[in-house]
C-alpha cells in the first residue's frame, strides 16, 4: 500500500527546484499511468505543483492514446495495469515516441523486475512506496539528461521575434534598442514572452503576474498591456494583440 497523503504533496512543493520548462518556454508535459484513482492524483498534484502540464490514464491502451495527442516530455508509468503490463506499453509507446524518459512505477522490488524495466527501455525505477519528491527528482534528473527540460538558469535569454529579455540582467531590447521597464511591466512581458502565441486571459495573467485576485479589478490587466504597447511597440509593428472576450497574445511582428 503506497502511504502518501496531501502533506507529502505539500512537501513536494515545499522543495521546488528552479522552474524547469520546454526550450520554447512553455511548460514541460508529462504523463501518469497508474490505475489507483488515488496515487495517480497525488502525483499529478505534485508535479503541477512543478509547474509541469499533467494528464493522466487508467490503464496501458488509454495511455497510448493519450501520449500520442499529448506527447509528453516524460511518463511515470506503473507496470501493473488492468489491461496491458507497463512493459507492454513502453515497447509500444517506442514505437510512437523513441526518446521520451520513461520512470517505472512498481509495488514489486525483485531484482529481476528491475532489470525487466530497464532491459525493455526503461529509463528510471522506483518501487513502491515512494515519497513524491523522489518522483520529482528523479523526473527533473530524466528529462535534463534527455535535453527536453531546461531551467531559467540554462536559457537565460527568452527570444520572440526580434524582442529579447534577459532575465538575469533584466535587460529589455525590440531590434537592439534597449527598452526599460518597471518590476511589473517586466513580469507581464516575461509571461507573455514564455508563452508566446498562446492566448492568455486576464485571469490568468492576474495569477501568474500579480499572484492574487484582483476580484473586479481585472482592468489592471489592460493598464499593463497599454503600458507594454507603448514601450515595446510605439513606432514599430505591434507584437501584443488583444484577442476581444478571450486575453491577449505576445507574437513575432509581420
Amino acid at each position: 500500500m503506497v502511504t502518501m497523503d496531501a502533506r507529502s504533496a505539500g512537501a513536494a512543493r515545499s522543495t521546488k527546484h528552479v522552474e524547469l520548462r520546454r526550450p520554447d518556454g512553455n511548460p514541460v508535459r508529462v504523463l501518469v499511468v497508474d490505475d489507483e484513482p488515488t496515487l495517480a492524483d497525488l502525483l499529478s498534484m505534485a508535479l503541477r505543483y512543478e509547474g509541469w502540464e499533467v494528464r493522466s490514464a487508467p490503464d496501458g491502451m488509454a495511455a497510448l492514446r493519450t501520449a500520442k495527442q499529448f506527447e509528453p516530455d516524460a511518463v511515470v508509468l506503473d507496470v501493473m495495469l488492468p489491461d496491458l503490463d507497463g512493459f507492454e506499453v513502453l515497447r509500444r509507446l517506442r514505437g510512437q515516441a523513441p526518446s521520451v524518459p520513461v520512470l517505472f512505477l512498481t509495488a514489486k522490488d525483485a531484482v529481476e523486475d528491475r532489470v525487466a524495466g530497464l532491459t525493455v527501455g526503461g529509463d528510471d525505477y522506483v518501487t513502491k512506496p515512494f515519497s513524491l519528491e523522489e518522483v520529482v527528482a528523479r523526473l527533473r534528473a530524466l528529462m535534463r539528461r534527455s535535453g527536453v527540460g531546461v531551467t531559467a538558469r540554462d536559457e537565460a535569454v527568452l527570444v520572440v521575434g526580434d524582442l529579447s529579455m534577459d532575465e538575469d540582467s533584466h535587460e529589455v531590447r525590440r531590434s537592439g534598442d534597449l527598452i526599460t521597464l518597471t518590476a511589473t511591466e517586466f513580469e507581464l512581458l516575461r509571461y507573455l514572452m514564455r508563452n508566446p502565441r498562446r492566448v492568455l486571459s486576464k485571469a490568468q495573467i492576474l495569477d501568474r503576474v500579480w499572484s492574487y485576485d484582483f476580484g473586479g479589478q481585472a482592468n489592471v490587466v489592460e493598464l499593463y498591456i497599454s503600458y507594454l504597447r507603448k514601450k515595446i511597440d510605439a513606432g514599430r509593428q505591434p507584437m501584443i494583440h488583444t484577442l476581444r472576450g478571450a486575453g491577449y497574445v505576445l507574437k513575432p511582428a509581420g
